[in-house]
């Protein structure tokens, strides 16, 4: 639990940016979570980088969060202040040979790819129906149809912590890093490999001159696609990665799972691979489920599936 007078140190600060006790419910592309002890929200990638040079200077714990897309966060809420990441910003440089894109990482992608195809510029397609932001995207190596973030990372501002030989102390660079410094694989990222030393401020994407027409008609193909194979409902997309070769989907209602419920949480019928909240689900049912799910996965294909997702927050050992 975060002391009050901590929080009344961090309201002096930030102001009424803070907030206290906040139900992360709405925040989270599943509806489910406990409630933030302390969430600051920030609204440009300036705001992102102070706040984020404060607690660690401070050494207070802290998670950014964009959409909650890919993360499943405790019935019992997080200890940690929570950064909201609202930096939205947007530059398009459609004139050149080699157009690109600029972009604050608080951007949901979805929104960046539909943009692009209304300046007729193609690259981006794939993302269309991601609920993430492109902060999120860069961190998990997001990626549909074939392509991922890694095919359009330019590169990144990013503010880096890095231990120095002095005391255990800590220096924080802000740096912009290549696409190839992410070592980016399948669903993965050193920066997810190894969380909480790096925070992405801004990216620079490429991008390919085209028309509007074709652009979206790409857009609306890959949405078919979505559609008759995705279910809709609150989820929070692909619960395991593919492992190589195969399809989690696959393997999960090969071992029968198809339908499985734990209290109001549902294996997909549609689509094994996406659990559904039906109504009022708790996190714990949820994080039941998965389990349950690995574990019959392993037992009848003896695959031993790899969360796509993050748990996060207090959970029970």
């Amino acid at each position: 639990m975060i002391s009050l007078a901590l929080i009344e140190t961090l309201r002096d600060v930030f102001g009424d940016r803070l907030q206290v006790n906040v139900s992360l419910k709405r925040y989270t592309a599943a509806r489910m979570g406990g409630n933030a002890d302390v969430m600051i929200t920030v609204s440009s990638s300036s705001e992102l980088e102070k706040v984020t040079r404060y607690l660690w200077q401070a050494d207070i714990p802290f998670i950014v969060m964009g959409s909650g897309s890919n993360v499943l966060i405790s019935d019992a809420g997080m200890r940690q202040v929570v950064i909201l990441n609202r930096a939205k910003k947007i530059i398009f440089n459609p004139q050149s040979l080699h157009p690109t894109v600029w972009v604050e990482s608080g951007v949901n992608f979805g929104v960046l790819a539909r943009k692009a195809a209304t300046h007729g510029l193609s690259g981006l397609e794939w993302a269309a129906g991601i609920p993430g932001t492109v902060g999120g995207a860069i961190y998990g190596n997001a990626g549909a149809h074939g392509s991922d973030m890694s095919k359009n990372l330019l590169m990144a501002k990013i503010l880096h912590r890095r231990p120095t030989s002095e005391d255990k102390r800590h220096e924080i660079l802000q740096e912009e890093w290549s696409a190839k410094r992410f070592e980016f694989a399948y669903r993965s990222s050193a920066l997810k490999r190894q969380p909480n030393r790096v925070v992405v401020l801004s990216a620079q994407l490429r991008l390919n001159q085209n028309t509007p027409e074709a652009v979206q008609a790409k857009m609306e193909e890959f949405a078919a696609l979505r559609r008759s194979s995705q279910p809709g409902g609150a989820s929070m997309g692909s619960i395991f990665k593919n492992p190589p070769g195969d399809y989690a989907g696959r393997l999960i209602e090969a071992a029968g799972l198809k339908g499985r419920k734990i209290g109001k949480v549902e294996v997909s019928e549609k689509h094994a691979n996406f659990f559904i909240n039906q109504d009022s689900a708790t996190a714990s049912d949820y994080e039941a489920l998965i389990r349950l799910v690995h574990k019959e996965v392993l037992k009848k294909q003896g695959v031993n599936l790899e969360l796509e997702i993050e748990l996060l927050g207090d959970w029970p050992e």
